[in-house]
């Protein structure tokens, strides 16, 4: 009996157990079954929202691009993408929707915390409708999608967009509101841009044009200078690799550009390079057979004077016989002012004429400047003949140096990529012999101790060039305000690229330690110089440094 109740409550215990189990199991099952259907729910809802607002971006694009107001894609030689039109939203609030003001604000202080909510207040108050955000990042359009606040209003905008911010910005040039290109290549190329779908292709590449920035970015730094900019040339080609004029402005802030040290310097800038130009007086000779490298100067002057006007040289310690290759090498005005009067104004003058320093150029964006008309006398042939009285653009020196260069090819410098492109193409102006023995010349300015840019000889890339330091004319007098800059070209045994490099009134800098890059690593002080050897120089040793191995591994 005992037994049997024994037997029983256990049989019910056991019982009670096993149904106390199973209801528990119901439970948890049914809770975690309702929060996945729920979870479901607003993950179809979400997902339904980014579908429709994808399909309303397409359909956008779809109809705007019929509109001619989508424009192409505009790329650097690599396919990366530096222009490019996206679909955008601009938010607003109407603060007639509004439930609660000061969670609203409170939720947009932690989206855009930067804003001045005393004003977003005032607005508010106001009850009219008014943008918050043009142009809102996606993360932070989602974000304010989650709020699920109806007073918060979207509107779908079409926008042109710059990745790299500054980088390109005097070339690509800026665009209206009504998406029409107003400056650069946005505006050259806006039919283009407009009416079809491919990428503009250009020439740049992306990656050296960050290093040359960079570079030119630091050199205000070291010799305090206003501005500068270079030019990167494929001289068999005309292809600009690279192009920078700082300082520069973001294209993404659509700023009228109103400062005028933003001006291109590399294109609208047009300055007196000074002796740059005694490379084109000694390959006129040459060209002319007037002179040959050996051709000897004796008995040269320290000073000769014309119409009243002292002509010197920049180092009196210049010996007064020279070599026509020792002018150029230690640059000596009063042997070039020999030299060109040796050539005389007509063929001078028709030389730089063809290569193109004097003559207008025609190039891809309008933003170009042109040389100052003069009249041709024997003083201007004497002051020009070493680069004073006369004036260019760093693209027309860029180009004549790449025709004194390549062979004596006239190359026209390009922005836009062409493979076809090649110098063959072009009409020869140059005997190869003269563009050989020239760039033997050059090359010794930055090998030899006797040249004035040894700072530029890096080692493996047999670099040559010629610096030049002209003084700023302000209200018709010259000021010890200086333009420095320095032509590069290398290989010089097979020449592929000239690099230009201009500083804007840069200072001597006595406390910079300037580094040999020939091999030796020898330190050198800086001084109370600031010539184009001590700066311009430098910064462009500084530059092949960086990009020669890029260019010796892409090009």
């Amino acid at each position: 009996m005992n037994k049997d109740n024994k037997l029983i409550l256990e049989e019910n215990i056991t019982g009670f157990k096993y149904k106390k189990n199973l209801s528990n199991l119901n439970v948890s099952f049914n809770r975690t079954a309702f929060i996945f259907f729920a979870f479901l729910i607003v993950f179809i809802l979400y997902s339904s929202k980014i579908v429709f607002l994808s399909n309303l971006e397409i359909n956008l694009k779809k109809n705007l691009s019929s509109k001619s107001e989508f424009r192409s894609n505009i790329v650097d030689r690599n396919g990366k993408i530096i222009a490019k039109t996206v679909i955008t939203k601009n938010i607003g609030i109407n603060p007639p929707d509004i439930i609660d003001k000061s969670k609203l604000i409170l939720n947009l202080k932690i989206i855009f915390p930067d804003k001045d909510y005393i004003k977003i207040s005032e607005k508010i108050n106001k009850g009219k409708f008014f943008y918050l955000e043009k142009n809102v990042s996606r993360k932070n359009y989602k974000k304010l999608f989650l709020l699920g606040d109806k007073s918060i209003k979207e509107e779908p905008k079409i926008s042109r967009i710059y990745p790299n911010g500054a980088l390109f910005s005097h070339i690509l040039g800026q665009i209206d509101d009504n998406n029409n290109g107003i400056s650069g290549l946005e505006k050259s190329f806006d039919y283009e841009l407009k009416t079809t779908k491919n990428d503009l292709k250009l020439s740049l590449d992306s990656d050296i044009q960050y290093l040359i920035r960079e570079e030119l970015i630091a050199s205000s730094e070291i010799f305090r200078n206003i501005g500068a900019a270079s030019i990167l040339l494929d001289v068999n080609t005309g292809e600009i690799i690279s192009m920078v004029s700082v300082p520069d402005f973001d294209l993404n802030k659509r700023e009228n550009i109103v400062d005028k040290n933003l001006i291109n310097r590399a294109t609208k800038g047009v300055y007196e390079f000074g002796s740059v130009f005694k490379t084109f007086t000694f390959t006129a000779g040459l060209n002319e057979e007037i002179i040959d490298v050996d051709t000897p100067f004796e008995n040269l002057e320290k000073n000769i004077s014309c119409a009243g006007n002292n002509i010197g040289e920049y180092d009196n310690k210049i010996p007064t016989d020279l070599t026509a290759e020792e002018i150029l090498i230690r640059s000596g005005n009063i042997g070039s002012v020999r030299i060109g009067q040796k050539l005389g104004i007509d063929k001078y003058s028709s030389f730089l004429n063809i290569i193109g320093i004097t003559s207008k150029i025609n190039f891809d964006i309008e933003e170009t400047g042109n040389p100052i008309p003069f009249k041709w006398g024997k003083c201007k042939l004497a002051t020009s003949s070493f680069g004073h009285g006369i004036t260019t653009t760093l693209l027309q020196l860029s180009k004549a140096y790449a025709v004194i260069s390549n062979g004596g090819y006239l190359i026209e410098p390009t922005l836009i990529r062409n493979k076809k492109l090649n110098k063959e193409n072009y009409k020869r102006v140059l005997n190869k012999e003269v563009s050989d023995k020239v760039n033997k010349v050059l090359r010794k300015i930055v090998s030899t101790k006797e040249g004035t840019a040894g700072f530029a000889n890096v080692k493996g890339y047999e670099v040559a060039g010629k610096t030049g330091t002209a003084q700023k004319s302000e209200n018709g007098k010259y000021t010890n305000k200086k333009v420095n800059t320095f032509v590069s070209v290398f290989p010089y045994s097979k020449p592929k690229f000239t690099l230009l490099v201009l500083l804007d009134e840069p200072e001597a800098n006595q406390e910079y330690i300037y580094t040999f890059r020939d091999g030796t690593n020898f330190k050198y002080k800086g001084n109370n110089r600031n010539t184009a050897g001590w700066t311009s120089v430098e910064i462009a040793g500084k530059i092949i440094e960086k990009i020669g191995p890029i260019l010796a591994t892409k090009y």
